[in-house]
């Protein structure tokens, strides 16, 4: 099976899975795993931190940000294309109270300055929530995997800072923005007061995330988590995963992306594929069809005939995410098979 759904797909490669079997491991609730402690302090200085927190997964990590910067009642601005407004089942509103505020992603996952500023309430009227934090996302998923890079973030950071916001960054898929854009994650963090980081998307672990943050954030996190049931015991396990990741899968994200722009060139030579090239900078490819009597459950159903996998959004509009499980040989096979089935279509 080629499956491109997700790069959540991925399965630790056999060093790491040795590596895992190898941790030395304690009761994290009690903070004695040194897997974990060794993963936190690891992750705190590449991303220029104080301090991190190690969450089962990246839902949990935006929710636990979110809740550690509001109260109940506040407002938080982000994205109406962001990860936290979309696909987290509305958990800051459900569990924390919180009221969002969802402006206009553009096409490469920015909001606009003047948008924010605009959107930001004036606290000393009653009738209205208080604006406390600004949620931004990168890389941003549902708008073609885009990289944001760190200029935009000094943009932001005086607005933040005029304002007295706080600033969450979803780095969900941080390191593909890193790899893609030549920066560092600190320098793509370096005006975040929050920032989560997935160690099982293109990392490939089998599961974690990371919240970064100050000391004073971190402690106040670190109860929230528990109170949502996050605290777990032998977890360094996991954690151990995330210490090889982040020594050893990082460089090879640029594999996945060359991979997506191959088979992104590929699908531009097939007649009733509509694509951007130039939005395909990491590995995630969105692709429409176009002119073609075939509906998009039929198009999923023949590809799955032919064991392969991809994400259908609806509206003739496909998602595909290459990752380490996908095979350098099976780049071209997935374009000719997409291929093979429009011209039965």
């Amino acid at each position: 099976m080629i499956d491109l759904r997700s790069d959540t797909v991925t399965l630790p490669p056999q060093k790491m899975k040795e590596f895992m079997f190898q941790a030395p491991i304690g009761d994290d609730v009690y903070g004695e795993d040194p897997s974990i402690n060794e993963l936190q302090e690891y992750a705190s200085d590449l991303f220029g931190k104080e301090s991190a927190l190690f969450v089962p997964s990246g839902t949990m990590a935006n929710l636990v940000s979110v809740l550690s910067h509001c109260n109940r009642g506040d407002e938080v601005i982000l994205g109406d294309k962001s990860h936290i407004f979309v696909y987290e089942a509305g958990g800051i509103s459900a569990y924390g109270g919180i009221h969002s505020h969802q402006l206009n992603n553009n096409e490469d996952g920015t909001i606009n300055i003047e948008d924010i500023k605009n959107s930001i309430r004036d606290i000393n009227d009653s009738h209205h929530p208080a604006t406390t934090l600004l949620c931004l996302e990168n890389t941003h998923n549902m708008c073609y995997g885009a990289p944001i890079d760190a200029e935009y973030f000094d943009s932001v950071a005086s607005v933040v800072s005029k304002n007295k916001l706080k600033l969450h960054i979803d780095g969900a898929r941080i390191f593909n923005a890193s790899v893609a854009l030549g920066k560092s994650v600190k320098e793509l963090a370096r005006h975040a007061d929050s920032m989560s980081c997935c160690l099982s998307k293109g990392l490939a672990c089998p599961t974690g995330s990371l919240i970064l943050g100050n000391k004073k954030f971190i402690n106040k996190a670190h109860r929230i988590r528990k109170s949502l049931g996050g605290g777990m015991r032998q977890a360094g396990i996991f954690a151990s995963a995330g210490i090889f990741a982040l020594k050893n899968m990082v460089e090879r994200l640029k594999d996945d992306h060359n991979k997506a722009k191959t088979i992104a060139h590929n699908l531009s030579q097939i007649k009733n594929i509509k694509i951007d090239l130039e939005k395909i900078q990491t590995n995630i490819i969105f692709f429409c069809l176009d002119e073609i009597n075939l509906s998009d459950e039929q198009f999923v159903s023949e590809l799955l005939n032919y064991n392969i996998k991809i994400d259908a959004k609806g509206n003739r509009k496909f998602r595909i995410a290459t990752h380490t499980g996908l095979d350098s040989s099976d780049v071209n096979k997935v374009s000719e098979i997409i291929q093979l089935i429009l011209n039965k279509g």
